[in-house]
C-alpha cells in the first residue's frame, strides 16, 4: 500500500514538474515572436520557428497574432513564413479581423496570394460589418484582389453583409464611379454577380449607378 501511494505521488510530483516547465516555456515565450514580427526581423523569426512547440498564433492585447501583424505592415516574407509554419490565417483580433480578412480588404495581394494557395481561408468568417474580404477590396478598389477572389472561385460573390450590400453593390454605391472601380464592376458582371439583388434600402447597383450618373456602369449592369 506504502509502495502504491509512494508510486502515486511520485506521478502527481511528474505532472506537477511538467505543468510548472510549461508554464514556464510559455512565460519565456511570450511576445517573442510579435516582438520580432514587429521589428521586421525576419532572422529571429526565422530561430523562432525551428521551434515547433512555439505558439505560432499567440496574441497582443488586441488579439493581433503574429500574421495579422504582418499583414498590416505587408511585411510578406515574414508573412509567407508564418503562413508556412502553419499560422492561422482565420484567427480573428478584438475588432473581428482575421489576416486574410485583412489582405482581401486592404489590398495586400501578395500575401492574399500566397494565403489562397498554401493555406484554407474559412469563407464562413466575416469581419464586423458581417461582410466577406471580397465586398471590402471592391469597395476600396483593390481590383488585384478582386480579380485573385474571383479566379479562386471559393468566396460567395453574392455574400451581404448586414447593410444588404453585396460587393458589386459596394463597388457602385460607395465609389466615385471612377475607371478601376468600371473595372471592378465589370469583373463582379463577368463573374455573373447577381445583379437583381437589393441592399437594406431596397436598391441594386443599377439603382445605384443610374442615380448617380454612372453612365458606364449603368451599360455594363444593362448588358
Amino acid at each position: 500500500m506504502n509502495r502504491f501511494i509512494g508510486l502515486v505521488a511520485s506521478i502527481l510530483l511528474l505532472l506537477t514538474g511538467c505543468s510548472q516547465e510549461g508554464e514556464k516555456n510559455v512565460k519565456k515565450y511570450s511576445g517573442e515572436l510579435i516582438q520580432a514580427v514587429e521589428n521586421n526581423d525576419i532572422k529571429k523569426v526565422q530561430g523562432i520557428l525551428k521551434d515547433t512547440s512555439y505558439p505560432i498564433n499567440e496574441m497582443n492585447n488586441e488579439k493581433e497574432t503574429p500574421l495579422l501583424i504582418a499583414t498590416h505592415d505587408n511585411n510578406i516574407e515574414v508573412a509567407k513564413l508564418l503562413i508556412k509554419a502553419g499560422a492561422d490565417i482565420n484567427k480573428q483580433d478584438s475588432i473581428q479581423d482575421s489576416a486574410y480578412l485583412y489582405a482581401g480588404a486592404q489590398g495586400k495581394t501578395e500575401i492574399l496570394k500566397y494565403m489562397i494557395e498554401h493555406a484554407e481561408p474559412n469563407q464562413n468568417i466575416v469581419n464586423r460589418y458581417g461582410g466577406n474580404t471580397l465586398i471590402p477590396a471592391a469597395e476600396k478598389g483593390h481590383l488585384n484582389n478582386v480579380k485573385l477572389l474571383l479566379e479562386d472561385g471559393k468566396i460567395d460573390i453574392d455574400h451581404q453583409n448586414k447593410f444588404g450590400y453585396t460587393a458589386l453593390i459596394e463597388a457602385v454605391a460607395l465609389t466615385d464611379g471612377s475607371e478601376v472601380y468600371q473595372q471592378i464592376v465589370q469583373e463582379l458582371v463577368t463573374y455573373n454577380a447577381n445583379k437583381e439583388l437589393r441592399d437594406n434600402s431596397g436598391k441594386t447597383a443599377l439603382d445605384y449607378a443610374k442615380e448617380k450618373g454612372y453612365t458606364t456602369m449603368v451599360k455594363i449592369l444593362e448588358e
